[in-house]
């Protein structure tokens, strides 16, 4: 019988009802497939502090920056995707693996991903997102304190995922 992608997932019942079903932690490794940053089209938030410091990463100046490579949405902004969904900023090495070009300054969404409250928000919706991400349920298990100050950061930027 085939491994359980949460096989190394410490996923226990938490000790108290008023834990998170995630309170032993999750596993979570990435495997640079690319699959967070590409194929159906998105967004990928950007603060403008963000944008400031992708656009000096970039050698850019911020207003360039944001021309060339953000639309509006409402009242925010998002990285621009290319016509196939993926980010703009998606590379990829000579053996295939994904690669970010802007990883040292990418925006607090990608730096979060896998936890954020849209996949944590039951074990199902957990599960469903690693049919999408390999890396879900493999390699060092991110204990909670790093999962809640993730799941905290983002609703400090008021991001809706």
């Amino acid at each position: 019988m085939p491994q359980s992608p949460f096989a190394n997932s410490a996923v226990s019942a938490p000790a108290d009802r008023r834990s998170p079903w995630y309170a032993a932690g999750l596993a979570f490794v990435c495997l640079r497939c690319g699959r967070c940053c590409g194929g159906a089209p998105g967004y990928v938030w950007v603060s403008p502090q963000e944008a400031a410091a992708i656009a000096t990463h970039l050698q850019m100046s911020p207003e360039d920056f944001r021309h060339r490579h953000l639309r509006r949405v409402g009242r925010r902004w998002s990285l621009l995707e290319l016509a196939n969904g993926d980010c703009e900023f998606l590379g990829r090495d000579a053996d295939g693996k994904a690669r970010c070009v802007i990883h040292p300054v990418r925006p607090r969404q990608c730096q979060t991903w896998p936890f954020w409250a849209s996949n944590l928000r039951s074990r199902r919706l957990w599960e469903a997102a690693a049919r999408v991400c390999p890396g879900i349920g493999q390699g060092a298990v991110h204990p909670l304190p790093v999962i809640e100050a993730a799941l905290r950061g983002n609703e400090r930027a008021a991001l809706p995922f």
